[in-house]
């Protein structure tokens, strides 16, 4: 079977149980570019509205730790003491811009595939230190495409860093006669030119990137033909041994139901072939008639025999039978068929006491 399997070719779709397994496994289609391209923009935006704040920061910090070494004695400086203020400072500088990147990385990949939580990639394989597996990942077309789009990705960005250098060189030639200021600004500007630029391709890249990893997955968990039967087998069961059990059951269910027959107090019929027996209790209080046995062609000459053995009159009334057949074994007659059912039940009890007499 397994032989027989290697040789089927993959053409049917992923059943969603196969792709339940799969999201288990942390195999989902998910674009690295994406994630790259938010935060990237993220940064960017981030930057444009808070780079001034965060250059006056950076040189109250450089100030503060300078100065403090300015105004200590040889002896008196401690170096770890200062470090450690340097270090503080930086961190709560930068601390925001972290907080956004990492809330950002975090939404981008939430996007994509949702809440997976598997640790099937971390799991120790021998496959994983195999040098022929790892030769066959390096060589696979996954890691072509990948490979492709590293470089594809690079020469994009060295394309528009050339092409926005070329076009400000004209103001990058005079910044050595300009200040400090004026040289933050002109760099501060041309930088996010190329960041806006390259985010606006990136951006592209990810989403043609992103259809193309939903689209790779799907390729990679479509199935043969008889995988598609043994899964059904073993989730819904083989559907012979299932017929065979309804079967059985729908036996058992007759069998039942033949037993009740000779407990009827009349058999509706429809000569044709219909067969419908009604019983009627008023010692144990029932509201009213009860169908407890009802069948067609075979099963309602079946009805007949075992009523004809046990003396259960037969009532041949066509309309009543048919409407009669459309409700379950164990439903009440309706009362809009009281009036029938009454006038029956009179007839069958009058032929009891009938033969009683003789």
């Amino acid at each position: 079977m397994a032989e027989q399997e290697s040789f089927q070719e993959k053409t049917e779709q992923a059943s969603p149980k196969k792709k339940e397994e799969a999201r288990k496994k942390g195999q989902v289609a998910k674009s690295r570019e994406i994630s790259s391209i938010a935060v990237l923009a993220a940064g960017a935006i981030y930057l444009f509205f808070s780079a001034k704040k965060m250059v006056f920061q950076l040189g109250n910090q450089l100030k503060t730790t300078f100065s403090g070494i300015s105004s200590m004695g040889p002896a008196d400086v401690d170096l770890m003491s200062l470090l450690s203020n340097a270090v503080s400072g930086y961190l709560i500088m930068v601390l925001p811009l972290m907080l956004v990147l990492i809330v950002v990385a975090l939404l981008a990949n939430y996007l994509q595939v949702g809440v997976v939580w598997s640790v099937d990639p971390l799991t120790p394989k021998a496959s994983k230190i195999n040098p022929i597996e790892g030769g066959k990942k390096i060589f696979s077309k996954r890691s072509l495409v990948e490979g492709g789009k590293a470089i594809f990705k690079l020469l994009i960005v060295a394309w528009a860093a050339f092409s926005i250098l070329r076009d400000e060189y004209p103001r990058l030639v005079p910044l050595i006669y300009q200040d400090n200021i004026q040289i933050i600004s002109t760099l501060g500007y041309i930088s996010m030119k190329l960041v806006i630029r390259c985010s606006c391709i990136i951006a592209i890249l990810a989403i043609l990137d992103f259809i193309y990893q939903k689209w790779e997955l799907e390729e990679s968990l479509k199935m043969t033909k008889q995988e598609v039967k043994d899964e059904f087998k073993q989730t819904d069961g083989d559907p012979l041994i299932k017929a065979r059990i309804r079967s059985i059951q729908r036996e058992m269910a007759r069998r039942r139901m033949m037993e009740e027959v000779p407990k009827a107090d009349v058999v509706i019929t429809n000569p044709t072939h219909l067969s419908i027996a009604i019983r009627y209790d008023s010692n144990k209080e029932m509201a009213a008639p009860v169908i407890v046995a009802k069948g067609a062609n075979n099963v309602a000459m079946k009805i007949r025999e075992v009523a004809e053995k046990n003396n259960i009159p037969l009532v041949e009334n066509k309309s009543l039978a048919r409407n009669l057949n459309k409700l379950e074994i164990g439903d009440e007659i309706p009362s809009k068929f009281y009036q029938v059912i009454a006038e029956i039940l009179a007839y069958v009890y009058g032929l009891k006491k009938n033969a009683k007499a003789y």
